[in-house]
């Protein structure tokens, strides 16, 4: 039985994460006592007898986890953003490329994607790596997310507005105003752009749940292009990716009166990709679960991977 130490357990991606796992009869977790978390000792020792360190720990914290790995057959997922352009670290989106499972499954250090990333790498980069989308557009991209993906602390807030006033939510409302979101360097780099994207996400008032929005003029290809096109090569590129599903070009069917629902995919470890609009203006929009494909489910996907077990082991899509 494999073993694997979830540092972080107590927050968002770390507490979802152990729900994927807690029934699995192939892994065994490893804990530490809330009155150990800080003892450098016995954390060590839980470590380096790990075989899957997973980090859902801010960013300094989770350089400091790394160095403490002494054990050479204890492999690191870090779900943080320190190390997802890292050199040394394998990018854990199994999508990406056709050899990223493989490079996924021989890691011993792994960087779990971000939310935001996730729904933006996968609708744009097939379009960029055959070349018909430019790389080097200054890409617009925005979108609304659930409230949990500011981990513990926003979710506190958010409860409590809808506790104190539930008939005045904050429904939806921007942040990261100016313009250096923590995803953007991964955004850039995978999809293979030759500059940073101007990105602008919001938050909404639910808990999970998000859209990735990215608007194309025509202009910004390099050849004449029509909304058929775009969706045959997106649909053709995730055919066989079981957590990838590419609708139909303006696919009224997946609407709610007019209205695309963020929520859609909570619970799953599924990503749709829409392709809206016509031939002189398109809008690629993903839809995923922010602790799902987002985060934890992710993580999971990635630690099977590693670990050499059926990659959708503990998921739903």
């Amino acid at each position: 039985m494999k073993t694997v130490f979830i540092d972080g357990q107590v927050g968002t991606t770390g507490l979802q994460i152990q729900q994927r796992l807690n029934s699995r009869t192939d892994i065994e977790l490893l804990a530490i006592a809330d009155a150990d978390r800080k003892n450098s000792t016995i954390k060590q020792q839980i470590i380096d007898s790990a075989d899957v360190v997973i980090l859902c720990l801010p960013d300094d914290a989770a350089r400091q986890t790394v160095g403490m790995v002494n054990n050479p057959k204890t492999r690191v997922l870090d779900a943080s953003t320190a190390h997802r352009i890292a050199g040394g670290w394998t990018y854990g989106l199994a999508e990406l490329t056709t050899q990223s499972r493989k490079n996924i499954s021989q890691a011993t250090r792994v960087s779990n994607p971000g939310c935001w990333a996730t729904g933006f790498i996968l609708a744009v980069t097939p379009l960029i790596r055959c070349g018909l989308l430019r790389a080097d557009v200054p890409l617009l991209s925005h979108g609304v997310s659930g409230y949990s993906g500011g981990g513990k602390h926003m979710i506190e807030l958010y409860e409590a507005r809808s506790a104190s006033h539930p008939g005045d939510l904050w429904n939806s409302r921007p942040y990261a105003l100016t313009l250096a979101h923590k995803h953007l360097a991964e955004m850039q780099h995978y999809a293979g752009l030759t500059m940073q994207p101007l990105f602008m996400p919001s938050v909404g008032h639910f808990k999970q749940g998000m859209l990735v929005n990215i608007p194309l003029p025509a202009s910004w290809f390099n050849k004449t292009i029509d909304l058929g096109r775009v969706q045959t090569l997106l649909a053709e590129t995730y055919q066989n990716e079981p957590c990838v599903a590419v609708h139909q070009a303006n696919d009224a069917a997946a609407l709610d009166e007019g209205f695309l629902e963020p929520q859609a995919n909570n619970g799953s470890n599924r990503c749709d990709i829409f392709v809206f609009g016509n031939d002189q203006q398109i809008l690629l929009t993903s839809r995923l679960d922010n602790l799902g494909k987002g985060a934890a489910g992710a993580a999971v996907q990635n630690l099977n991977l590693m670990l050499g077990m059926p990659e959708l082991s503990g998921l739903d899509i």
